[in-house]
């Protein structure tokens, strides 16, 4: 197993001014590949600390994953790290520096002196392209340890790391086959119950169950090594089982995905009416692609729960959708939800124990409640399920 760090660069990152979303992904990445990271760390914009870093991991680690660093301004320090760690100069490295000035010809644009700092790499540095932006990646050797720097900019660095660094990997270093990762996401149960209710799975060497908590989500992960892959999958019934109602999809592509894909094979569009959501439902259904024939966000106003569906319905009838989604605003923590079909109108009535949440959360909580509404009678479900913190106080069906 080798051993894979990644150190961030930036005063912004060290001093959570940002968030290192970088760091994330790239864990997550790597731990599919089979090469969990062993250790991470953030440094700031301070050259002396960038350069001890450097060689105190060097000694460490078999692969290092810098990040950061890359641009053209003054506290831009981790090509002259990597160069005074190595005890060496800066070159210019003439072409990428010709490729930078074509980038910025091709777009109208006169590339400023500062930008040339970026084709600066030390002497003995393997270029690394990155063929969305204007700072070079490079790697280098220092001591035991093989090191990448890239840029800090998300789309540039994903880049970067599929395309260039991960297959410079394979062809160094024998990887070790990737773990299996099994997944399902359940919605409307808590963590410490789904946990319970799997307390007595035996699960085999080296395999583990994990659950990863983003209200109002929660993801349960039976990973372990490929040799155990019959074992998993044995035991995978059991936690579809106690996932039960609560189960709404599996895999890593989200709900507002799924449901597209399925509205888009059936041939059906989808109107939306938002009031306490204030068009959040109908945010992650674009994204996602979703045939939306129209969408609107509706101030509040009291309703009951037959005019809620009545609105739906005449939602579906005006804008010729084959379905309508409609989604009231709340009041005394309840709300109304109703979905409009060929085949009649589903409302129901909740209550949501979730006022401890903030707004954010509890848009995101009856969001999910609306999708899941949707995906249940697209599977041929009913639309209404028992949840753990959502209690259904009303349903109706008007045909």
């Amino acid at each position: 197993m080798i051993s894979v760090e990644m150190l961030s660069t930036g005063d912004e990152v060290l001093h959570g001014q940002i968030i290192d979303t970088n760091a994330a992904w790239l864990a997550d990445l790597f731990f599919e590949q089979g090469l969990p990271l062993t250790r991470r760390n953030t440094v700031g914009d301070n050259l002396e600390s960038l350069v001890n870093i450097l060689r105190e991991r060097s000694e460490h680690a078999d692969v290092l994953i810098v990040n950061g660093g890359l641009g053209p301004t003054s506290d831009d320090l981790s090509a002259l790290a990597a160069a005074t760690a190595k005890g060496e100069g800066l070159v210019m490295h003439e072409e990428w520096l010709a490729q930078m000035e074509r980038f910025f010809t091709e777009r109208g644009r006169v590339m400023a002196p500062s930008n040339r700092k970026q084709a600066e790499i030390p002497a003995s540095a393997e270029l690394v392209d990155n063929p969305v932006g204007t700072a070079c990646g490079f790697a280098i050797k220092l001591n035991r340890c093989l090191m990448f720097f890239t840029p800090g900019v998300p789309s540039e660095f994903k880049v970067m790391v599929e395309q260039q660094i991960l297959p410079r990997l394979r062809e160094r270093f024998t990887l070790p086959e990737p773990p299996l990762c099994l997944r399902l996401t359940t919605f409307g149960r808590s963590e410490s119950d789904l946990a319970q209710s799997l307390d007595h799975l035996q699960l085999p060497p080296g395999v583990s169950m994990g659950y990863r908590s983003s209200m109002p989500i929660i993801e349960l992960k039976l990973t372990g090594p490929a040799t155990q892959k019959a074992a998993m999958l044995a035991l995978w019934p059991e936690v579809q089982r106690v996932a039960g109602e609560s189960l709404i999809f599996e895999g890593t592509e989200g709900l507002p995905a799924q449901i597209a894909r399925s509205l888009q094979s059936r041939q059906l569009s989808v109107t939306l009416s938002e009031q306490f959501t204030g068009g959040l439902l109908a945010l992650q259904l674009s994204r996602a692609e979703a045939p939306l024939l129209a969408s609107e966000v509706v101030p509040f106003q009291q309703e009951t729960l037959a005019q809620t569906a009545h609105w739906a319905s005449e939602r579906r009838v005006n804008h010729f959708a084959g379905l309508a989604l409609a989604i009231g605003g709340i009041d005394d923590d309840h709300l109304n939800f109703a979905l409009a079909t060929p085949e009649g109108t589903h409302a129901l009535r909740v209550r949501m124990s979730i006022t401890r949440h903030s707004l954010a959360v509890r848009q995101e909580v009856c969001a999910m409640m609306a999708l899941n509404m949707l995906r249940r009678w697209l599977n041929g479900k009913e639309v209404a399920s028992e949840h753990g913190w959502i209690n259904v106080v009303e349903s109706m069906f008007i045909g």
